[in-house]
């Protein structure tokens, strides 16, 4: 008992210094959809033509590619890929994330990040690390936190940014000043871009993880995850094979899934993990190498450094083999049509990311919860009063309560994404006594 007061009160605490410091409602844009005309151009057509001709001519040369190839070369190709040359969130963009529709999310997930990292003992240098930052809108909104908690001088922040134009359009909103690495600096530094914020908090961009210096780090994953290259395989009369992507030779610049004939490579390594059973596999199965290699150095980084990871998407666990499709202009789409068009994503497995988390007992984890469970435990309906009750007019109070009904409403965002969190596996007994705050219920049961 003396345990949940503890939490409780520090989880109190900061709720109302949040409600204290960080009164002001913060505008969000409106959920209506625009007209997709709107943002069909003779330049993006010229794009997704040439991008489909690169993936016809890689085809033609060497043979069908596996989904996740297809995925790769879609979302990041450096001249034409989906998330390299444009701003594809929110209102104007193919879909909209939690920080984009309300600022309660990233103010809760900030308070979890605060009040995580003082039960650990405040440790520092603290570097907050966000992998695949899009606007830096939930970054954004987690500096005006810790600014406001006078908390400027004690961290740092680093993101993981692989798109050029994503990374500047970051810097102009979380920077005062910030500039790329001179390319004969880039042998020295592991950051290609570097910033500071108004309020002296030091940014810096990486293209990798592994290049973000090994130190105490709070890892926030927020729709990551779902945007890494999957694998598909599938089970046909008790003979497993992958789902490939070649070129449909009935019609111009248009592909097609086909069956390999032989067990591919990467199909031996996924049925050679330790962890799988293949007799209950389900038909369908997809597997993300990058998934692994990624969760694998977050608990390798936490367990020798210490640390906290936060991850936050929409996924199952386990139970889910075919979920691979695209978004064009908030709806679903053909992920084969106009490759470079449109998002491609997957759901996360998070039976897959708590198997490679805790091999070796490097951490133990938390969840995964659902997002309505984590923001109500959080004091989500407490801030949303405050911040209603400061509205500058009636539309904004309804526009807030709109959008937090959003994050929450099982119909909606609530059940679809889940909180995930990763500790230290030397904490456990620490954690048994004062539990993750948003991951255990009014009963004392951890999730």
């Amino acid at each position: 008992m003396q345990g949940l007061q503890r939490i409780v009160f520090q989880n109190t605490k900061c709720l109302s210094d949040l409600r204290h410091y960080c009164y002001k409602p913060i505008k969000r844009p409106t959920l209506n959809r625009p007209d997709k005309s709107e943002f069909v151009t003779k330049a993006s057509i010229e794009k997704n033509v040439s991008l489909s001709k690169v993936l016809k001519t890689r085809i033609s040369a060497a043979g069908p590619i596996s989904v996740a190839e297809y995925m790769k070369h879609v979302l990041t190709n450096p001249n034409s890929g989906y998330y390299m040359l444009k701003d594809v969130f929110g209102e104007k963009g193919d879909f909209i994330t939690s920080p984009e529709i309300s600022q309660i999310f990233a103010e809760l997930v900030a308070i979890w990040c605060l009040s995580e990292w003082q039960k650990c003992g405040s440790p520092g240098p603290l570097q907050i690390v966000e992998l695949g930052p899009g606007r830096g809108t939930l970054s954004q909104d987690i500096l005006r936190v810790f600014a406001k908690f006078g908390l400027s001088n004690q961290f740092s922040l680093h993101l993981v940014e692989i798109s050029p134009y994503l990374s500047e359009l970051q810097a102009k909103r979380l920077c005062c000043q910030s500039a790329e690495t001179k390319k004969e600096d880039l042998d020295s530094v592991p950051y290609y871009r570097k910033g500071e914020s108004v309020s002296g908090i030091k940014i810096y961009w990486y293209r990798e993880l592994e290049q973000v210096p090994k130190s105490f780090s709070i890892y926030l994953a927020h729709e990551f995850f779902d945007a890494l290259p999957v694998h598909q395989f599938q089970r046909n009369d008790d003979k497993w094979r992958e789902i490939l992507v070649d070129v449909d030779k009935t019609k111009e610049n248009s592909f097609q899934f086909v069956s390999s004939n032989v067990v591919t490579p990467m199909l031996s390594v996924f049925l050679s993990r330790p962890w799988i059973d293949k007799n209950s596999l389900p038909r369908h199965v997809e597997y993300s190498a990058d998934t692994e290699r990624t969760v694998d150095i977050m608990a390798g980084r936490i367990e020798e450094c210490g640390g906290i990871g936060l991850i936050i998407d929409y996924g199952h666990s386990g139970e889910k083999g075919d979920t691979f499709r695209a978004f064009k202009n908030h709806k679903l789409h053909d992920p084969l049509l106009e490759p470079g068009s449109a998002d491609l994503t997957a759901d996360v497995n998070f039976a897959h990311i708590k198997s490679v988390a805790e091999q070796n007992e490097r951490v133990i984890t938390f969840g995964p919860i659902e997002q309505s469970d984590f923001l109500h435990r959080m004091g989500g309906e407490a801030r949303l009063a405050t911040l209603m009750e400061k509205a500058a007019s009636p539309e904004d109070a309804d526009s807030l309560k709109s959008g937090y009904n959003m994050l929450t409403e099982p119909t909606k965002m609530g059940s679809r994404f889940k909180f995930f969190a990763m500790f230290p596996k030397v904490l456990e007994n620490h954690l048994s006594k004062f539990p993750a705050n948003g991951f255990f219920d009014t009963n004392l049961k951890i999730n």
